[in-house]
């Protein structure tokens, strides 16, 4: 008799990750509808949008909810309709789970702008399960030599990171500030490596500031230091608003300040000429299907190293206590088959 019910971890309510608010439960294990696949899920990134939603700061349309959207698994039934994948297939999935196809957003190529877009782990059920389904059109295969738990952060750290340097309008060979070093970061610059970009690095961590020497920061220090050259581009990776006036005042004319937070704090009251000579500052809205196949292409040929801390299932609540702290080096990865 095949498996009925399957183990996650469910967020009922949304409350502090101290009071541990996911749950270990079974489940139903779910059917592909028409156009979908199911995944048997072998591993499943963990991500500070994760900790947003646990903690109620992004819209919970979904209760009760399994998060996860950095998911790796293996194809076990196919809906009907879905022709990309095969069972046996190893895909992956990432927060962009749908969109609708129809609106202004979408026919632009705009689609990480949909307003009906529907993401993993919020709208739907997510990887902190054994089993989950998506979209064929939404899942991705999985480059060859990239184990289950090195290809999960891909999945979001490294594709939104990915369309933070392309919305920074860094340019290879060029000076680049990241701000916070995580998950995202630690691939990110891999990538600006890769381009030949000066890449300078601010964390209050000491660790992270080791781990990004290791990874060819060119230098490192805190937001409120000022690096030995201008930035022609920056990336902001944490989610406090004070580092926006920090980045801009080290940003050269004409130079692109990316904003990669799902969730912020507030941006203080900041004085006219920090923005002026033509500065640019963005916010980065989620992720379209090209950028995620272009980033797994990339990932594949550089290749990049994912550095990664390994967890069952089961300790889904302590891994988010940790990263909320920021004690995770590099990024945190549930192995769940």
């Amino acid at each position: 008799m095949g498996v009925t019910a399957v183990k996650a971890m469910v967020l009922r309510e949304p409350r502090p990750v101290e009071e541990n608010p996911l749950t270990y439960v079974d489940l139903p294990k779910p059917e592909p509808a028409p156009g979908q696949v199911r995944l048997r899920v072998r591993a499943c990134g963990v991500c500070h949008t994760d900790l947003h939603l646990v903690e109620g700061e992004i819209a919970l349309p979904k209760l009760p909810v399994v998060p996860g959207h950095q998911i790796v698994g293996q194809v076990d039934a196919v809906g009907d309709c879905a022709t990309r994948f095969h069972i046996g297939d190893r895909v992956g999935v990432p927060w962009l789970y749908s969109t609708c196809g129809q609106c202004e957003y979408c026919r632009r190529d705009l689609e990480n702008l949909c307003d009906d877009a529907r993401f993993t782990g919020q709208h739907v059920d997510g990887g902190f399960a054994e089993y989950m389904v998506v979209p064929a059109g939404f899942a991705y295969s999985i480059p060859i030599g990239f184990p289950d738990d090195q290809a999960a952060p891909l999945l979001c750290a490294g594709i939104i990171g990915y369309r933070s340097l392309r919305l920074s309008e860094i340019q290879p060979g060029g000076r680049l500030g990241l701000y916070g070093f995580g998950a995202s970061a630690h691939v990110t610059i891999q990538v600006a490596r890769h381009w030949g970009c000066e890449v300078y690095v601010f964390t209050r961590s000491a660790e992270h500031q080791r781990h990004a020497l290791d990874l060819g920061a060119a230098w490192v220090g805190q937001a409120q230091d000022t690096p030995p050259a201008e930035l022609d581009s920056a990336i902001t990776f944490a989610p406090v608003g004070w580092l926006v006036p920090e980045a801009l005042r080290v940003l050269r004319k004409g130079g692109t300040l990316a904003i990669n937070a799902i969730h912020m704090s507030p941006i203080p009251e900041m004085p006219y000429d920090l923005i002026y000579g033509e500065r640019t500052v963005r916010s980065v809205t989620n992720s379209t299907r090209q950028d995620a196949e272009e980033l797994l292409r990339l990932a594949a040929s550089i290749p990049i190293h994912t550095d990664v801390e390994l967890y069952p299932l089961q300790q889904a609540n302590a891994v988010l206590q940790r990263l909320k702290e920021s004690e995770i080096k590099g990024a945190a990865v549930l192995q769940i088959a």
